[in-house]
């Protein structure tokens, strides 16, 4: 009964929130096949940046994902000496400025594994990273349980974690949960079920502090190890599971 309690208030709380808003793109994972009008599939191991910048471990394919009963479900497997693992992208299909956008989502557990719901800014291939900026929505590692973690990575920041805040959740770990970035020309908030657990407004608001007023796209993946999800990752907990309900933006 406490469950249902709790997850009746997420729900009037999200409803709440978007009551005034309007939807302008939701993915429900409807179908038998990702949408590749919207979504690309990124493969292999990040190379010529390899280990996808983060000395990550996994090899990103077609196979480990599939969509199950409106569900997009990316599984993490250990394949002999390999990890496997399933990275997707809107670039240059689905990109947004501004607005609420938001995933709800069950995640993976084990020490090794880094899920997340994140956006780059879609002058990356023109300006770099960090110029172009990165919007975490979600991280979470396994090595830290029961935390979520929320970042923005600019050029002032060399491209280090430093406007971030990581917040405690005890149950984040049970069932589904709604992450979500309500984004302006002025600022950033972040909630995780409802709750704002991280605001970033810098007063000055230049190309290196405020990459954030252009479109970005969005970003789902589940790595394994890495400079933040590991370096250690515990075999004994594969496969793995990343559950994504549904995305919406609002504008």
């Amino acid at each position: 009964m406490k469950k249902i309690l709790v997850l009746l208030i997420i729900c009037n709380i999200s409803f709440a929130q978007q009551a005034k808003r309007k939807l302008v793109w939701e993915e429900n994972f409807d179908g038998k096949a990702l949408n590749e009008k919207v979504w690309n599939i990124e493969i292999g191991d990040g190379c010529p940046n390899c280990g996808w910048g983060n000395n990550e471990r996994q090899l990103y394919t077609k196979d480990n994902h599939k969509l199950v009963g409106g569900k997009l479900v990316i599984t993490a497997r250990k394949d002999g000496d390999k990890y496997t693992s399933t990275r997707i992208t809107t670039k240059a299909k689905k990109e947004f400025q501004y607005g609420r956008i938001e995933a709800k989502a069950k995640l993976p557990v084990g020490h090794g594994i880094w899920p997340a719901f994140w956006m780059l800014g879609s002058n990356i291939d023109k300006v770099g990273w960090p110029k172009c900026g990165e919007i975490d929505i979600l991280e979470y590692v396994g090595r830290e349980p029961d935390m979520v973690f929320t970042s923005l990575h600019t050029k002032d920041s060399h491209g280090n974690t430093i406007n971030t805040k990581k917040t405690k959740f005890e149950d984040i770990e049970e069932g589904y949960h709604i992450f979500s970035v309500d984004w302006t020309k002025d600022k950033m908030d972040f909630f995780v079920d409802g709750k704002l657990v991280y605001t970033f407004a810098p007063e000055n608001k230049t190309e290196e502090i405020w990459p954030f007023n252009q479109p970005f796209y969005i970003l789902v993946n589940m790595a394994i190890g890495g400079n933040f999800g590991g370096p250690e990752v515990d075999d004994s907990i594969f496969p793995q599971e990343f559950i994504i309900d549904y995305i919406r933006v609002y504008e």
